[in-house]
Parts: structure tokens; C-alpha cells; sequence
């Protein structure tokens, strides 16, 4: 299990304790790896306390800053060492009940099992619309499935290590990797709970660049849209040209200002939409070409002596 949490000191005990009861019903041997996404509360000290009790089965790892949920994950992934991987979030909004039934699903030959959304009642309207608007975006532009996703999945071995080490790629989006890879995949529908302890550390800027990330990665549409924008703009010089012709032709004054003002905002706005688009991708070609580390360890408790696996 890994498990990326950020000022979640409040709940991740519980969270421990719920997902540790699951695991044994499932019968399987497990480990639940706890990746401190740079918490500023004590987060990594209730991890650190866990990990030298329980029987053992508790690891934990500290990011040295924030480097945001996709950095936590990959951490978690490359430090995972089960033939199977499970990711769920901290705050206990995505059943644990789920781990017994994707586990069946994975023995029964599942290379990925997805955990889908069927109901958000404990969102607001506005993060349930927010979440619809980005989710429907990414499946009709990136041409992945993003309907009701969410990063509660279990990846087999194979689909872990091609996540981590076969795609080189620094700015993730793990929901799209885990679908892009392919291999039998299967979905288990669950219900969004209410979260019990703290507040959600998603903000809707935290969104809005999760999205970016993931059109630019998956999906080269908008550099489409930008040539869409110039015939649009291609047709309404047309038809202002057309329209001035014939006002010359029936003898009438041709309209000046307006006209010109309209085009000018027009064909101004198209232009900044589209420097817009193209930017966003050569800002992702340059986050790459850095080839900065999507995160960095400060320190590990629970791999024994010296910290490591």
C-alpha cells in the first residue's frame, strides 16, 4: 500500500488502522508505505511511531519539501516492493473496504484495477463540478478515460515498474499513466465519503495545474485549437472584407471604427489564446529538458538499518 499524505497528522493513524484490517482479510502478505509529502505538522512523527510497532509492517518516507501528490506517489511506487501496488489517499474519503475486492480482481489476472467515483456526496457542488468539467476534458481531448477517476488503483508489478522507471517523464499524471500502459485493466465503482478529520488540501489552482499537466502530457489538441482560431479569424476578415466591398459597391460609407476596433480585439485575442497554448508546451519542454528529480528523499524509517530497502 502506498500512502501519500500531506498535514494529515489528525487521521493517518486511523487511516492505518483501517487499511491494515483490510489488508488482512485480503490474506495476503503486505506493506504500507506512508510518503510524508514535505508535511509542515507531525505527520512524519506519528509515521515514524508507527513504524516501530505493529509488527513492522508500517514504512515511512519524507520528501524534503511539497513536491505534490504525483512526486508522493512515484516515490511511493519506487520504493514499493510488493507484486502488486495499491495507492489510496490519507484522509479515508476512498474506502479502504475496496483493497479486499481489487486484490480479487488482480489474482483473477488484472494487470490494473481502477477504483472509479459513482457518488461524491461528501464534495461541495462546486468541487463535484470542478472535477466533471476537468474529468470530461481530459477523456474527450487526451482520448484516456478520466470519467469518475481517481488515484485509488492497484497496479500489478509490471504496470509499477513501467510507471516508474519505462516512463522518463518528469511532470506526471498518474490517473492517464496507469490507463496508458494498457495490459487487462478493470474498474470497481465506490462512493466518495465524507472526510472525517481535517480539510482537503486540493485547491482549485492545484487542480487547474493538475489539468495543464495532463492535457499537455496526453494530448496535443490545443496546438489544433490554435489553428482553428486562425481560420476562424481567416473568416472574419472574409466576411468584414465582403462586407466593406459591398458597401463601396452600392455607393453606401463604409463602416470604419467599430469595424476595425471589433477586428483588431478579435484577431488580438486569438493571437494571445494561441502564444497561450503554445507556451504551456514549451513550458513542459523545458521542465523536461532540466531533468530535475520529480522529488527527493530526507529520510525513511521502517527499512531497516540505515533507512533504506
Amino acid at each position: 500500500m502506498v500512502i501519500p499524505a500531506y498535514n494529515e497528522e489528525a487521521i493517518i493513524g486511523r487511516t492505518v488502522q483501517a487499511v491494515r484490517a483490510q489488508l488482512e482479510r485480503s490474506g495476503s502478505g503486505f506493506e504500507i508505505l506512508i510518503v510524508d509529502d514535505g508535511s509542515r505538522d507531525g505527520t512524519y512523527e506519528k509515521v515514524r511511531g508507527m513504524s516501530g510497532t505493529g509488527g513492522g509492517d508500517v514504512r515511512g518516507i519524507r520528501l524534503s519539501r511539497n513536491f505534490g501528490k504525483e512526486g508522493a506517489i512515484l516515490a511511493g511506487l519506487a520504493s514499493a516492493r510488493g507484486d502488486a501496488v495499491i495507492t489510496i489517499d490519507a484522509d479515508l474519503q476512498q474506502p479502504p473496504e475496496l483493497i479486499p475486492e481489487m486484490i480479487r480482481r488482480w489474482r483473477a489476472g488484472a494487470k490494473v484495477v481502477h477504483a472509479v467515483k459513482r457518488e461524491r456526496a461528501g464534495d461541495s457542488f462546486l468541487t463535484r463540478r470542478r472535477a466533471a468539467i476537468f474529468n470530461r476534458a481530459m477523456t474527450r481531448l487526451g482520448g484516456i478515460d478520466m470519467e469518475n477517476a481517481s488515484d485509488y488503483k492497484l497496479l500489478d508489478r509490471v504496470a509499477v515498474d513501467l510507471v516508474v522507471t519505462g516512463l522518463p517523464e518528469r511532470r506526471r499524471f498518474y490517473r492517464g499513466l496507469a490507463q496508458w500502459v494498457g495490459f487487462e485493466q478493470e474498474s470497481v465503482p465506490f462512493d466518495v465519503a465524507a472526510r472525517p478529520e481535517g480539510e482537503g488540501k486540493f485547491s482549485l489552482r492545484a487542480l487547474f495545474d493538475l489539468g495543464i499537466t495532463a492535457i499537455v502530457s496526453f494530448t496535443t489538441a490545443p496546438l489544433r485549437i490554435v489553428t482553428f482560431l486562425g481560420f476562424i479569424t481567416l473568416g472574419f476578415a472574409v466576411i468584414v472584407g465582403a462586407e466593406a466591398l459591398w458597401s463601396v459597391y452600392r455607393g453606401e460609407s463604409v463602416a470604419g471604427f467599430p469595424t476595425l476596433l471589433l477586428a483588431i480585439l478579435l484577431i488580438g485575442s486569438a493571437v494571445m489564446i494561441s502564444l497561450g497554448v503554445i507556451g504551456e508546451y514549451i513550458a513542459k519542454i523545458y521542465e523536461e529538458s532540466k531533468a530535475r528529480p520529480a522529488y527527493i528523499v530526507s529520510s525513511r524509517c521502517g527499512f531497516g538499518e540505515g533507512g533504506k530497502s
